[in-house]
């Protein structure tokens, strides 16, 4: 699996529609709705885009979204792209892979449904032209996070779910990231974020905690208030990434990504963090708070860390019904030309004493 700053062709998403996660009325759901096509518009800026719409809201995303923006028909149960899509790779030969990993609704959610959107990770491999790699594992593409050279970074209250994996151990996850992302390093982290354990929560999803920035260096989220309980959690995650090492050997690095202000909305402690960030062509699409401060200085960090444009948009609607911008949105990376392999290939080889890929 390539990281997420490498080329890539396009990005996915799906586009909301009438159900549990819109809203229970007109400006809940047009708020829902103009938060995706903000993210999706903005992406349009860097890479081609494609939406996937249920058919009953073809005409509240036609409205929304630039005409730069591919629209492709499917029936959907949710939106959460990153989840309910596929995971691309790409094969030793440069063909361009497509994981269906097993979807169940983040664990049999008793809010959620699943049946047509465990169809769409098909879908989606069938449109790209990638190769349909279905797998076992019940997983989502946000309870996952690499760094391009071996490693993956997962959660315990994910994979190992009982009501995701109820047979799983640690040995057959690892198995089975190494046979469908050649993962040949897994970091295990002991959870996620305390928001995401509630009822319409994912159990922990990775995205939402840390990222790889570039092999060996990790943007994680950092609570420096006390008072919040992830104060504790994102400690908890560092002393394990600190312990860890990936699958070149090295220690990690880490950079903070300090949590906005605002410590609580009307449902209890926020999850708000800018770990949940999308890398495109050329550029980073972030998560804002209407915070001036805390969103500014995200921004200078991200821009930092990937030498790339950020565009920041408001997250708080996508926050609220359960994710970021990383969850609603999944990278199809660009495959090599034929010719190019042997070249990539050779270069490999000649830098495997080294600290990097050539």
């Amino acid at each position: 699996m390539p990281p997420e700053w490498a080329p890539q062709d396009r990005v996915w998403m799906a586009f909301p529609r009438v159900g549990n996660t819109l809203g229970d009325d007109a400006p809940s759901a047009d708020e829902a709705r103009d938060a995706w096509a903000a993210v999706a518009n903005a992406v349009s800026g860097f890479e081609p885009v494609t939406m996937v719409v249920d058919p009953s809201a073809l005409g509240e995303a036609r409205r929304r979204l630039t005409g730069e923006i591919e629209v492709v028909e499917a029936p959907l149960d949710d939106f959460w792209m990153r989840d309910i899509g596929p995971t691309f790779v790409i094969g030793d030969d440069g063909a361009l892979g497509a994981i269906d990993w097993t979807f169940n609704g983040w664990g049999a959610g008793a809010w959620a449904t699943w049946e047509r959107d465990d169809r769409i990770a098909g879908f989606v491999a069938e449109r790209s032209g990638a190769v349909h790699l279905p797998s076992t594992l019940v997983n989502e593409g946000g309870a996952i996070h690499v760094d391009g050279e071996g490693t993956v970074l997962l959660t315990e209250t994910v994979q190992l779910d009982p009501r995701r994996n109820p047979y799983a151990t640690k040995e057959r996850v690892e198995w089975e990231m190494w046979r469908t992302l050649h993962a040949t390093k897994v970091i295990w982290l002991p959870r996620g974020l305390t928001r995401d354990y509630e009822s319409a929560g994912t159990r922990g999803h990775v995205d939402m905690v840390a990222s790889f920035a570039r092999p060996g260096v990790v943007l994680q989220h950092w609570q420096d208030n006390a008072s919040h309980p992830d104060y504790a959690v994102v400690r908890q995650v560092r002393d394990v990434l600190q312990e860890a090492t990936d699958a070149a050997g090295r220690s990690l690095e880490f950079i903070e990504l300090p949590a906005p202000e605002t410590l609580r909305d009307h449902d209890g402690f926020v999850d708000w963090n800018y770990a949940n960030h999308l890398v495109v062509n050329g550029g980073v699409i972030a998560c804002g708070y209407g915070e001036p401060a805390g969103d500014g200085r995200a921004a200078g960090i991200l821009a930092d860390a990937y030498d790339r444009e950020v565009v920041t948009i408001d997250a708080r609607p996508i926050l609220a019904r359960g994710g970021g911008i990383h969850c609603i949105t999944q990278q199809q990376p660009s495959t090599p030309p034929p010719f190019a392999l042997p070249v990539i290939e050779r270069a490999m080889r000649q830098d495997q004493t080294t600290d990097r890929y050539a």
